[in-house]
C-alpha cells in the first residue's frame, strides 16, 4: 500500500473555520479538505436541506420529456417504463413507474434480460412494447447511446424519451427528449447524478407542473438513496442532499419492499454503507441470477406480507449469486496463475461457461488480489461479453474507447464499464487492451493508495470528536470516511488473530502513555508480527463503533499497518 498524507490547508482558511465554526484543528482540516471553507458552505454540509434541490427544467430537454408524457396521459396511451437490470435501473424503474401510477393507469415496466438482451435497450423490448400498442417508452440508466434501436423505434412509431447519466457518444439518439446531465449542450448545475437520480428530476418535474413540492415526494428518495450508493457515484452536491433524507425514509419510513429485508437484520439504524453491502446485492441478484423485474416488484409491493414472500426469492437468488462468485473467482485465480508468464499492466480472462450475471463481481475481486485495470469475458450467445473494473486514478472507459475497433459495443464510467465483442476479436483486443493500458497508466496507480486525511493522537479520539465525525455522513466518493495516520503505537500485549481463517488482525494500542483503544484490520492478520512484543508501529485507520454485550466502544477501523 502507498500512504499518502493529503496536503494540509492553508493555515489560514483552518483558522478562520476554528473561529467561526468553534471546532478544533482536525475537523477544520477535514472541512476543507472537502471544499468547504466558509461558515455557510459548512452549514449547507451538515444540515442538507431540501431547498437546495435544483429545479428540474434547467435540464436539456426536461421541458420536452414532461410535454410527451403530459400528452400521453391526455390522450390515453399506453407508456413503458423501461430499465437496466442493475440496482440503479430497478431502482429507477420503481421510481417513476409507481410515481406515474399515482396519476395514470396505463403504465407498463420492462427490465431487459441479462441473457437474451444483455445491456440498455433491446430490439426485443421495442417489439414488446410494438405487441402490447405502447406508444412511449421511458428510459432508465439506459438509452444514451442507443442510436440504431431508437430509429428501430422511431420506424414503429414509438417515441422514446432517455433518462441516463452514462456519457454520450459522438451521436445522440434522435429520441422525443433526452435528460442526461453529461450531454454537452446541457447546463444542468449538478451532472454527476445516477440514473434513479435523473428519474428523480423527471417526476419532480411532472409533480411540479401538478402543484406538488418536494416533500411531496419524499417517500421516493429511499429508492434514490439506494441508487447513489449502489452506483458509487460522488457524495457531494445534490447527490448528498438526496442521500441524505433518503436514508431518513430508509430508517423511519422504508417502503414495504426495503422493510422486508431490512427486518432480517438486527440492526436500529442503517447506514448508507449498509445499503451498499446489505441491501443493493439482494436487489442486485434478481437481475444476476433470474430477471430484474423481480426486483421491480419487491421495490413497488405496498403489502408488507406479499413483500416478504419476494424478499424470500430474492435471498434464494443471492445465496445461489455468492456461491457462483466463490466459485468463478477461484477459477480466475487458476487461469492468472498458469498465464504469469511475464509482467501484465492489465488482468483480462475468459471462460465460455461463467455465468454472466456475476463477472463484474469477479472483476472486484481480482482488482482486490492484483490491483490492475481487469476484464472478466464470457460467453453471451454468439458474443463475449465482459466487465471491466479499473484501479483508483485511470479511466478504463478511455482506455477501451481507443481499442474500439475490436469492440461491438461497450458503455459505462471511470471505474466501470461493459463491452460486447466478436469472439474471433478477442485476442487482438487482449493485446490492444494490454497497450494502451501499458503506454497511459502512471505506475505508481498499480499500488494500491491509502489516502489519508490527517495524522492526529489517539487522545483526540474522544465522544464528541466522533460524533461530528458521524454528521460528515452519508459517505461515499469524494466525501469518503476520514482516513486517519497516528504514529509510534504499541500494543498492550492483547494482540491476536481472529476470524474462523484467522486472517483479521485485532489489537489494544496505546500512543506515548495514552488511554488504550481497540482496534480491528480486517484481512491484516499477515501484519500480527508487527504489532508483538511492544514494537512500534504506525497505522493508518477511520474511526468507528464496536457494540458488544449492549456496550458500545469507540475503535480503529485499521486499514494498514507499518
Amino acid at each position: 500500500m502507498r500512504w499518502t498524507l493529503k496536503p494540509k490547508p492553508e493555515t489560514h482558511k483552518i483558522e478562520h473555520l476554528v473561529d467561526v465554526l468553534q471546532v478544533n484543528e482536525t475537523v477544520a482540516t477535514l472541512l476543507l479538505q472537502r471544499g468547504i471553507e466558509t461558515y455557510e458552505d459548512a452549514k449547507n454540509f451538515f444540515r442538507p436541506s431540501l431547498e437546495h434541490i435544483h429545479d428540474p427544467f434547467l435540464m436539456k430537454d426536461m421541458n420536452l420529456a414532461v410535454a410527451r408524457i403530459d400528452k400521453a396521459i391526455t390522450n390515453g396511451e399506453n407508456i413503458m417504463v423501461y430499465g437496466d437490470y442493475d440496482v440503479d435501473g430497478t431502482t429507477s424503474v420503481a421510481l417513476v413507474s409507481s410515481y406515474l401510477k399515482t396519476i395514470y393507469l396505463n403504465v407498463a415496466t420492462y427490465i431487459p434480460d441479462r441473457y437474451e438482451e444483455g445491456y440498455g435497450l433491446s430490439f426485443l423490448g421495442i417489439d414488446f412494447a410494438e405487441d402490447n400498442d405502447i406508444s412511449l417508452i421511458i428510459t432508465l440508466d439506459c438509452g444514451i447511446k442507443a442510436v440504431d434501436k431508437v430509429a428501430y423505434a422511431n420506424e414503429k412509431n414509438i417515441d422514446i424519451i432517455i433518462c441516463d447519466h452514462h456519457r454520450p457518444g459522438n451521436e445522440l439518439p434522435k429520441a422525443v427528449a433526452i435528460l442526461d446531465p453529461k450531454r454537452d449542450d446541457c447546463n444542468y448545475p449538478y451532472d454527476e447524478l445516477c440514473g434513479c437520480g435523473v428519474g428523480f428530476k423527471l417526476i419532480q418535474a411532472l409533480g411540479s407542473k401538478r402543484g406538488q413540492t418536494i416533500t411531496d415526494l419524499f417517500p421516493y428518495l429511499d429508492l434514490v438513496a439506494t441508487a447513489i450508493g449502489a452506483d458509487i457515484v460522488p457524495l457531494t452536491g445534490e447527490n448528498r442532499i438526496l442521500a441524505h433524507f433518503g436514508m431518513q425514509v430508509i430508517n423511519s419510513a422504508p417502503r414495504a419492499g426495503f422493510k422486508a429485508i431490512i427486518d432480517q437484520l438486527k440492526k436500529k439504524e442503517l447506514t448508507i454503507t449498509d445499503v451498499v453491502f446489505v441491501i443493493a446485492p439482494r436487489i442486485n441478484a434478481a437481475g444476476r441470477i433470474s430477471q430484474g423485474l423481480h426486483a421491480v416488484e419487491l421495490l413497488t409491493e405496498n403489502d408488507l406480507e406479499v413483500a416478504k414472500q419476494y424478499a424470500a426469492s430474492i435471498e434464494t437468488y443471492n445465496t445461489e449469486r455468492r456461491a457462483l462468485d466463490q466459485e468463478i473467482t477461484t477459477a480466475a485465480f487458476q487461469q492468472i496463475e498458469k498465464l504469469q508468464e511475464q509482467e501484465r499492466f492489465t488482468t483480462v480472462v475468459y471462460d465460455e461457461n461463467w455465468h454472466k450475471g456475476v463477472i463484474g463481481i469477479v472483476a472486484s475481486r481480482l482488482i482486490e488480489t492484483y490491483y490492475r485495470p481487469t476484464l472478466v469475458f464470457t460467453k453471451s450467445g454468439n458474443k463475449l461479453a465482459a466487465s471491466a473494473r479499473s484501479v483508483k486514478g485511470f479511466d478504463v472507459y478511455n482506455a477501451l474507447e481507443q481499442c474500439q475497433e475490436h469492440i461491438i459495443q461497450f458503455g459505462g464510467h471511470k471505474y466501470a464499464a461493459g463491452l460486447t465483442l466478436k469472439e474471433e476479436n478477442y485476442q487482438a483486443f487482449k493485446d490492444a487492451f494490454e497497450e494502451v493500458v501499458k503506454n497511459s497508466i502512471d505506475k505508481n496507480l498499480l499500488t494500491p493508495e491509502i489516502l489519508i486525511d490527517k495524522e492526529i493522537a489517539l487522545k483526540e479520539i474522544t465522544p464528541k470528536f466522533y460524533r461530528i465525525l458521524k454528521q460528515f455522513s452519508p459517505f461515499g466518493p469524494q466525501n469518503m470516511s476520514p482516513t486517519f495516520m497516528s504514529t509510534q503505537l504499541q500494543d498492550t500485549g492483547w494482540a491476536k488473530c481472529v476470524g474462523a481463517e484467522e486472517d483479521h488482525l485485532k489489537i489494544k494500542a496505546i500512543q506515548r502513555k495514552s488511554k488504550a483503544i481497540s482496534g480491528i484490520g480486517f484481512n491484516l492478520g499477515e501484519k500480527l508480527s508487527k504489532v508483538q512484543n511492544k514494537n512500534l508501529f504506525d497505522a493508518v485507520y477511520s474511526v468507528d463503533e464496536n457494540e458488544w454485550n449492549g456496550t458500545v466502544t469507540l475503535q480503529l477501523r485499521l486499514k494498514d499497518i507499518r
